[in-house]
């Protein structure tokens, strides 16, 4: 006896696939880097929802909604960043008569150790 299963009884996928969108322009070199951190992004993640967030955002950019900076900053979000060199880094400063003084009391304190 063969049953066949009803559209309640199907297992669902909750997750459909999604397709990655292919609308690169290389004539025009803003759109295409924007393109490709979009398609870089797109690529190294798995989450279905992820992909359809980077869609969003790159339709959004495609139909001119948001600007290049909005466009960056929101696909910054899902950029997995491997490199040091995007990390922002304090770098602490100094007044050169403040280097001075410094040096002097550490040459100074030097002498001291050296003479016990």
């Amino acid at each position: 006896m063969k049953t066949e299963m009803t559209e309640e009884q199907k297992p669902h996928s909750n997750e459909e696939e999604v397709t990655k969108l292919m609308i690169d322009n290389p004539s025009d070199f803003r759109f295409h880097a924007a393109y490709l951190a979009y398609s870089t992004a797109w690529d190294k993640t798995a989450l279905q929802e992820v992909k359809t967030k980077l869609n969003e955002i790159m339709l959004s950019l495609t139909s001119k909604e948001i600007g290049y900076s909005t466009f960056y900053k929101q696909l910054g979000l899902y950029r997995k960043r491997s490199s040091k060199y995007y990390a922002r880094k304090n770098i602490e400063t100094q007044r050169k008569r403040e280097w001075r003084k410094r040096r002097a009391k550490d040459t100074r304190n030097a002498r001291h150790r050296r003479r016990r």
